[in-house]
């Protein structure tokens, strides 16, 4: 098995602590309202875990595309995203269809990894 870019772990890192962070925010603002309950929990842990990995699995896909030529690479990320999306289809499918995940929490973390990258300008030091 090839090795994970460390570039891609870091960026993976990045994103990870970002969806932890909101991801608590967003348990606390269902507390504070008096909705939470436990699948709202369950559709963060849901929802939260594929977003992370949706992200860690572009990241692999885009460095075995720049080991490429510019049309295979294209087409594998073509291929990559296609992937991702079904992925994270089934994944809100199954959210909104079992009983024991909130639908809201199976949405909202899936722009978590989004905020976080929207945030990065400001928080670089260079």
């Amino acid at each position: 098995m090839k090795k994970i870019d460390p570039v891609v772990l870091k960026e993976t890192k990045y994103i990870s602590i970002w969806v932890l962070i909101l991801s608590a925010l967003m348990q606390s603002v269902f507390l504070i309202i008096g909705k939470w309950d436990h699948t709202v929990l369950l559709g963060n842990l849901l929802s939260g875990s594929a977003a992370i990995l949706n992200f860690l699995l572009m990241g692999i896909g885009i460095a075995n595309a720049l080991e490429k030529d510019a049309e295979d690479a294209k087409k594998a990320m073509k291929l990559s995203q296609s992937y991702r999306f079904l992925f994270l289809a089934a994944v809100v499918a199954l959210g909104a269809t079992l009983p024991f995940f909130n639908l809201w929490t199976v949405l909202i973390p899936l722009l978590f990894p989004r905020v976080a990258i929207a945030f990065r300008p400001f928080l670089e030091k260079k």
